[in-house]
């Protein structure tokens, strides 16, 4: 299902064969399948599908298409006894179902979905807040992607036709996998819904002075539509086929917005739920074997990933149950090993209310609460979810990529973590430090640094211990003692601020060199109403002298409010 917002959703017809890396076409097929007919996953040793092949046909089922670099073969069979004889064959590791509904009778031959109508080209190019929380709109002026980095977007289609993402969508490299395999007819890659499209603007709607911009507006998009119709859900199969698909193409990062259907957390004591983890995970290695970085939206439903319980809403395609899991259960492809899974927070940098969150579970977080971007047909809305989070760190991991060709996929995993703004705790599910927590992982991403135009990782030295705040009175300090730096402070040096307050326009804030110079950071508004200051401030510190005490300075210039210094860093 989609993880675009509190409702979760959930893709047409060429042969994949993967085992030389080559894809090749193949005509639709013209019958439809007879009811009772269900996919499986056949999982085999790598470069070993032949045997089990030969022994789908001789148990009642057909091959779809298979993947022999990868070991997984998806088969049709309307036998009930199918898995369980096939369980027996020698060579053959595991099967499993992928879903608990009859495959829909469009797999047979699957419509290419319609060209959105469009509506006239918009006149103005807003800037977005959300683009400012993570610095891209500092991060345009230095580098706004490179036309030789792909994304790829592996959701519900995007609208190639759309004024601000025609100029960066790549169609020789978009698809579709729903239903299981790979359809590269012109359209089969359209928006069957507007989730992808949505998704697609985020990472690279055009500079062009026209609707609003991605977090890397030079790069290229493609699709590859895996959700499917009538049900609009994400099955293992169709995700496998992506992921395949993806490093055969040389994509360089994708974007998965949603996790793979019918099961929310899918257990290795279940047959056929060890199956589809087993056959996912091999085609997400294999498409980070080509190079990909996968980045994936965490989940939309309030959960400690790392403290599973129970689930309720699985499977999606029938009947849902109530059921017991464990933390061997996983989401998939969000707690893949090697994706770089996202949570959500809002323009207060506090975790949105809809977001998943958990201890080693959370790589980083982006904003994802009413995300302005594109619609199908010209348009543009406002969405929120994880899923909105997810394609604001594909865009950013888009512009490393742009900066460093040669950076491998885990050297992109390391510079979000390191370049990633800190955000502290903001209730009290959140264990950890500011520096790693299980609500933001490594923190909020940041364009500005991933184009080297921030403050790299440096030397930082960090004070949590409270400082309560006088309402309406003198002013307090926290201080840091800098020791071990050579020589003055940076131009650009990194002061990062975490103060809970009722009414942060009350505050007066400063940082006070060793030598007693004042720098302001934040003046008093009595417009800005909002709760505490999260903020990450630069300060061009060039003739200080980096060794010794500094001071962070709040005043509360008014009554009726009150709040404390949660803490303070630097970065040198």
């Amino acid at each position: 299902m989609f993880l675009g917002s509190r409702s979760r959703l959930r893709t047409a017809v060429i042969a994949a064969a993967v085992g030389a890396g080559v894809l090749t076409a193949a005509t639709p097929a013209a019958a439809a399948p007879a009811a009772g007919t269900r996919s499986y996953l056949v999982i085999t040793a790598p470069g070993a599908t032949a045997g089990a092949a030969t022994a789908v046909s001789g148990n009642g089922g057909t091959v779809w298409t298979s993947y022999d670099a990868i070991g997984v073969i998806v088969a049709h069979s309307g036998a009930s006894d199918f898995a369980t004889k096939m369980r027996a064959v020698s060579g053959v590791q595991k099967v499993g179902a992928t879903r608990t509904s009859d495959i829909p009778a469009q797999a047979a031959n699957p419509p290419v979905p319609a060209a959105a109508q469009q509506e006239p080209p918009a006149t103005s190019e807003p800037l977005r807040a959300d683009m400012t929380q993570i610095g891209a709109d500092k991060a345009w002026a230095v580098n706004q992607g490179s036309s030789s980095v792909t994304v790829g977007v592996l959701d519900t289609g995007v609208d190639d036709l759309h004024d601000d993402l025609k100029a960066n969508f790549d169609a020789a490299n978009s698809a579709s996998c729903a239903y299981g395999k790979l359809d590269t007819r012109t359209g089969s890659w359209r928006d069957t819904g507007t989730h992808g499209t949505h998704v697609a603007g985020t990472i690279a709607a055009a500079k062009n002075g026209r609707g609003m911009v991605g977090v890397a507006p030079g790069v290229k998009i493609a699709s590859v539509r895996i959700a499917e119709e009538p049900s609009g859900l994400f099955f293992p199969e169709n995700t496998i086929c992506a992921m395949v698909f993806s490093g055969d193409r040389g994509f360089e990062v994708t974007n998965n917005s949603y996790y793979t259907d019918p099961w929310l957390f899918n257990c290795p004591d279940n047959a056929d739920q060890d199956a589809i983890l087993e056959g996912v995970k091999r085609a997400v290695a294999y498409a980070e074997g080509k190079g990909v970085l996968h980045v994936a939206a965490a989940g939309n439903e309030n959960y400690n990933l790392a403290n599973k319980s129970s689930d309720s809403s699985s499977p999606n395609d029938s009947t849902a149950v109530q059921r017991s899991v464990s933390n061997a259960c996983l989401s998939v492809p969000g707690e893949v090993s090697g994706v770089v899974s996202v949570a959500s927070i809002n323009s207060s940098n506090a975790k949105s209310v809809f977001s998943n969150y958990g201890t080693d579970k959370i790589a980083v977080a982006a904003p994802g609460d009413g995300v302005y971007s594109t619609i199908p047909g010209g348009t543009y809305g406002n969405k929120s979810g994880t899923s909105m989070a997810s394609p604001h760190v594909a865009g950013v991991a888009a512009l490393l990529k742009s900066v460093d060709p040669t950076a491998t996929p885990a050297q992109l995993r390391t510079l979000l973590a390191t370049q990633a703004d800190d955000l502290s705790c903001s209730d009290s599910r959140c264990s950890g430090t500011t520096a790693k927590n299980n609500f933001f992982g490594e923190g909020r991403v940041d364009a500005l640094a991933a184009v080297g135009a921030g403050t790299p990782p440096g030397k930082t030295f960090e004070n949590t211990a409270d400082v309560q705040i006088p309402d309406a009175g003198t002013a307090v300090t926290s201080s840091i003692t800098v020791s071990g730096v050579t020589g003055n402070a940076p131009s650009t040096l990194k002061v990062d601020v975490n103060i809970v307050h009722t009414y942060r326009g009350d505050l007066v804030v400063d940082l006070i060199a060793p030598d007693g110079t004042a720098y302001r950071l934040k003046n008093s508004s009595n417009s800005d109403s909002a709760d505490n200051v999260v903020a990450t401030y630069t300060v061009n510190a060039s003739t200080e002298v980096a060794n010794g005490t500094w001071k962070l300075q709040v005043r509360d210039v008014a009554r009726a409010d009150t709040g404390y210094v949660n803490s303070w860093k630097l970065t040198f």
